[in-house]
């Protein structure tokens, strides 16, 4: 297996073992995060009634520079509490990813925290 498979077969076993343990309910939804080369991505999700509540990405947000950056993921993050909050969505479950809590992951968790949202 060449090393960049290697990274990602671990990435989703450890997201397995995230999400054995991180399940969305209603009343507090599941905060999912997935980060690639270029962006960042969030939804708040509803995993008992298989639906996604609010979601955001950097593509969307209005930076319109750099995207695959800690500021770029912040104003993902601001912009998915905004969109949860209009959900009625105010404390959520939060699911990294198998991600390290490091960098984008945490800029985007803390814009989330001041947005409104409780985790």
């Amino acid at each position: 297996m060449d090393k960049h498979k290697h990274k990602v077969h671990r990435r989703v076993r450890r997201h397995a073992g995230v999400r054995a343990r991180v399940i969305g309910t209603p009343t507090r939804p599941r905060l999912a995060v997935y980060r690639s080369l270029k962006h960042i991505y969030a939804q708040v999700i509803d995993d008992l009634a298989g639906r996604t509540l609010a979601a955001a990405s950097s593509g969307e947000a209005k930076g319109g520079g750099k995207t695959g950056n800690a500021g770029s993921a912040a104003e993902v993050g601001a912009l998915l509490a905004q969109r949860a909050k209009e959900a009625g969505v105010t404390a959520v479950a939060f699911d990294r990813g198998g991600f390290r809590y490091h960098g984008r992951v945490k800029a985007l968790a803390d814009a989330a925290r001041k947005g409104g949202l409780k985790f």
